[in-house]
């Protein structure tokens, strides 16, 4: 990589030769409809545009005419008009057809791709999210006259051709090292789980009863074999009304998303803010110990178990997610996440898993109730959990500084772009070192979650 790339010196040029244009100059709308045949292009505030395929999750199902889909040439820019003030918005890389709920624009740019790092920097964003109107965030709605009404500064267009030059580079840089610390924290979580599905199966030197069952073929003798059901009192589901975007704040109600229990981990800050008016359902506050269990999400998450460990206040499960109470002389919570997780369990959870696709799968709570376990005594269950967790402490410390790592990483790349497109810091002298293209980098981390969320979220709709 080439030295230097990110030592930038501090500019701010926009006072000399960058010329002040409003968008309204810029961008002419577009509505020209009736092409079905061409690629359908979707728009998420993680990736901008781009090609929707049958695979993706964040979508409902496509309509089978499409001669009312808006035409989006190449370069135009697309406006999620409710999700504007979030980052939803781009430039089309092939022409094809989006929504008709999106604004389509034909945007005169000098460098194409100069406009889509502009617009989707953080600072306009942040124009966009003022020109937008609504009774309260999460349903703001793009305000058109006043967006255009939004003023750039644009430099000449061989500075604009600098900045991308960079910007590829300084972003393939980027990626590689996320996606080596995604890697990383891959290997750590397959190593954890090749620990609790060792403690779950129990001690292979045991003698073993034979189950005849597909999925698990056998259990220690000493184990009883059973259905969850059978250590179960009640299975709730949660409730999902319209959301803010934003997390709650320490002292306000938050609504947990569907991926608060990925991987087996609960996590408190996967929630959303109830709205200002909303009255809260406080039986539905998540407690220490409560066993959650994803009920939609992707094929490899959905089922997914863990125990809220000492969760903050006014954090409500969702109806993607199910609450399990389990009679205490049976069984312990922690157990049941750790053996809901093994391999056995995924294989009978996917196999009654339904949805349109393989990227969106729901499941009943006759699943999760039907799943057979093997079941130790109560004592050898919390002994297992403490053994899990003695084995587990180093890997779980560095999964947390490895994301903490991430974290500071996206938020680099967020202040570099916004650096560079508004003229802060000068590229142009580094940019005449760097070769036409980037070095080349498969990057296969892709933003989905997002797109997840936001397919969960439309389903309640």
């Amino acid at each position: 990589m080439v030295a230097g790339l990110f030592s930038l010196p501090r500019a701010n040029r926009v006072a000399d030769d960058w010329r002040l244009r409003s968008l309204r100059s810029i961008l002419v709308p577009r509505s020209v409809r009736n092409r079905p045949e061409l690629p359908l292009l979707t728009v998420a505030r993680e990736r901008g545009v781009f090609v929707r395929s049958a695979d993706d999750a964040n979508h409902n199902v496509i309509p089978e005419d499409l001669s009312n889909y808006k035409i989006a040439r190449t370069g135009d820019l697309v406006v999620n008009k409710m999700k504007a003030w979030q980052g939803s918005l781009g430039l089309a890389p092939v022409d094809g057809i989006v929504s008709p709920a999106y604004f389509v624009f034909e945007a005169d740019f000098a460098v194409p791709l100069y406009g889509e790092y502009l617009l989707r920097s953080k600072p306009y964003v942040a124009k966009f999210g003022a020109a937008s109107d609504g009774v309260r965030i999460g349903q703001w709605d793009l305000n058109i006259p006043c967006m255009r009404n939004i003023e750039v500064h644009l430099p000449p267009a061989e500075e604009q051709a600098a900045i991308v030059k960079y910007l590829a580079h300084a972003n393939a840089r980027i990626d590689k090292a996320i996606a080596a610390k995604r890697r990383l924290i891959a290997l750590l979580e397959e190593q954890e789980q090749a620990n609790a599905e060792s403690l779950v199966r129990g001690d292979t030197e045991q003698d073993q009863t034979s189950t005849g069952l597909p999925w698990l073929s056998t259990v220690p003798a000493s184990w009883e074999l059973l259905r969850v059901k059978k250590v179960l009192v009640g299975l709730e589901q949660g409730w999902s009304p319209q959301c803010d975007a934003q997390p709650a704040g320490p002292d306000e109600w938050g609504v947990l998303k569907a991926g608060c229990s990925n991987h087996g981990r609960f996590r408190s800050e996967e929630n959303k803010k109830l709205p200002e008016g909303q009255e809260a359902r406080p039986e539905l506050e998540v407690k220490h110990g409560d066993l959650l269990v994803s009920r939609a999400n992707t094929r490899e998450l959905v089922g997914s178990a863990a125990v809220a460990l000492n969760p903050r206040e006014k954090l409500i499960f969702s109806d993607k997610t199910f609450r399990l109470k389990v009679r205490t002389d049976r069984a312990d919570n922690e157990f049941l996440a750790l053996a809901m997780g093994s391999r056995s369990s995924r294989d009978q959870i996917e196999a009654g898993a339904v949805g349109a696709s393989q990227s969106m799968q729901n499941i009943g709570q006759g699943v999760i109730a039907n799943l057979w376990i093997g079941l130790p005594p109560v004592d050898v269950q919390k002994a297992i959990v403490d053994e899990f967790h003695k084995r587990s402490a180093e890997l779980e410390t560095v999964v947390g500084k490895t994301r903490r790592e991430i974290d500071l990483l996206s938020e680099f790349r967020t202040r570099l772009v916004a650096d560079v497109v508004t003229g802060q810091v000068d590229v142009r002298a580094i940019a005449a070192t760097l070769p036409h293209a980037p070095e080349s980098f498969d990057n296969t981390v892709s933003a989905t979650d997002d797109d997840l969320e936001e397919a969960l979220s439309e389903g309640e709709e």
